[in-house]
């Protein structure tokens, strides 16, 4: 489970706004540490979750041709910046009579989304939760996102999209 200290992480705040030289006393910074803790919260409660245990809840229905669920949006906060980046998922897999609510499948790509990531290996740990949940004979995950990190620092290059993909069973051939 995730040990989350809202105090640290509010007097850290505090701290960076101090260190980059602004008053955090002042009227629009007064409660922004609490502000942070509280979202940092939201952002990174994927930490702990299994996305196995969102795709529990399978049932048969005999249907052994491909399921696609995609433009499913996301964010997730890189890990090497602590900087967003979001794009939208898109999975694919052929079941073996076992199928899944499709809103589970955008719950499991929240549980990996919502902790710091880098996006090549949420991609890896989506595909393997779909495919150890249900076990289908195969699973495509593709994931196309948009980086912070890239747009507004570094090469700052505009309109640039990661794409990155994991298949498991045929699909991986």
């Amino acid at each position: 489970p995730c040990l989350f200290q809202e105090d640290r992480i509010t007097e850290s705040i505090l701290a960076i706004i101090q260190a980059i030289g602004d008053n955090p006393e002042r009227e629009g910074l007064r409660d922004t540490p609490h502000r942070v803790a509280k979202m940092y919260r939201d952002l990174f409660s994927g930490l702990g979750q299994d996305a196995r245990s969102v795709l529990a809840a399978g049932f048969e229905e005999g249907h052994q041709e491909l399921v696609t669920l995609k433009n499913i949006p996301f964010y997730s906060m890189c890990e090497h910046h602590l900087l967003p980046f979001f794009g939208s998922a898109h999975i694919g897999y052929i079941p073996r009579g076992k199928v899944v609510g499709v809103s589970k499948l955008a719950r499991a790509l929240d549980v990996v989304a919502r902790r710091p990531q880098v996006q090549e290996r949420m991609t890896h740990q989506l595909a393997d939760a779909v495919y150890r949940s249900l076990k289908p004979d195969g699973v495509a995950v593709v994931l196309e996102a948009e980086h912070l990190c890239m747009l507004m620092r570094g090469v700052r290059k505009q309109g640039s999209m990661v794409v990155t993909s994991a298949a498991r069973g045929p699909f991986s051939r």
